[in-house]
């Protein structure tokens, strides 16, 4: 095969070519030994070496170009896959979960211990299931006890987890034993011991002859179960327009008595707002604001610190419970 026919063949199969690595590219055809010295050689002695010439050239061009890009592109890869892996390094290094995950995850894994099921609830919610069908009537005091944000007339952020009563019951009915957690808003200033939005957890339970002994034990569980230290604890009675009678339940930090749980039996009237016979089945209602319980776990004097996003803050709280 003369030369020409050699540089043809080459030029036409240059795809295939692309295909193979550098060190062949440059093996094969650019080094002292390669194909394109070789098709120099003795060119002075061939007919139309001038067109010989233009072909081998246009031929070595198109090989460094191929050598180039692929030097560049390798380059790029290697340049991305150190950033990716420098990012992951530094992050699995310093990252952790804020304190109001922790807690909320424990408080979790308790109640599956206890058989409540977990139930997805509304950030934004009506004015009905938020307050009216919680027993708090439109233009009654009690709505000054959450006042909040309201989006337009009939909308708002949701003030207390409290509303899944209302939804869940209006769909099933008895026995219920369900929890839900989320975010939940107050119009409120911020101080080092309030935020106008915080954390809830709030569980329902309604079965037939339901009691304030099981509140109680169910209360005990969790505290025994949530805090490493044991904690005096007390009962108050309070008024919530959902349950009756209601309950705060305090532990006793830092020398002086801290509400942690809000709590009571279902009142009769929310049950009849739900179509639930209240004289064959009872119920009782909890709620847990996790902030509170993060706080007094972990020593935390500033409530706003959670909500910082500060690294150096919240890498202390790497698995500590």
């Amino acid at each position: 095969m003369n030369k020409f026919k050699k540089i043809d063949k080459y030029i036409k199969n240059i795809n295939k070519i692309k295909k193979k690595n550098n060190i062949y590219i440059k093996k094969k055809f650019l080094n002292k030994n390669g194909i394109i010295n070789k098709l120099l050689k003795n060119i002075n002695n061939i007919k139309n070496k001038k067109c010989l010439g233009i072909k081998i050239n246009y031929f070595k061009k198109k090989l460094l170009s191929i050598i180039k890009k692929k030097n560049k592109k390798k380059k790029n890869k290697k340049k991305i896959n150190n950033d990716f892996f420098y990012i992951k390094k530094k992050i699995y290094k310093i990252g952790s979960k804020n304190p109001i995950t922790l807690i909320k995850d424990k408080i979790i894994n308790i109640l599956y211990n206890l058989n409540f099921k977990y139930i997805n609830s509304k950030e934004i919610e009506d004015d009905w299931n938020n307050f009216t069908a919680l027993n708090f009537p439109k233009y009654h005091p009690s709505r000054k006890m959450q006042d909040t944000f309201f989006i337009n007339k009939n909308y708002l952020l949701r003030t207390h987890t409290s509303s899944i009563q209302i939804r869940y019951m209006n769909k099933k009915k008895p026995p219920i034993k369900i929890f839900t957690f989320g975010k939940v808003y107050r119009n409120e200033s911020i101080t080092k011991t309030s935020f106008n939005m915080f954390h809830q957890i709030e569980l329902v339970y309604v079965y037939k002859k339901i009691s304030i002994l099981d509140l109680k034990k169910i209360i005990i569980f969790l505290i025994k179960n949530l805090f490493f230290i044991k904690y005096k604890i007390r009962y108050r009675t309070s008024y919530f327009p959902f349950t009756k009678p209601s309950f705060e339940v305090d532990i006793f930090y830092n020398k002086k008595w801290v509400e942690i749980i809000g709590c009571g039996l279902i009142n009769k009237k929310i049950l009849k707002n739900v179509n639930i016979n209240y004289n064959k089945y009872s119920g009782l209602a909890l709620g847990i604001g996790i902030e509170r319980i993060a706080m007094i776990i972990y020593d935390i004097k500033d409530i706003r610190e959670l909500f910082k996003n500060n690294i150096n803050f919240i890498k202390q709280f790497k698995s500590v419970l």
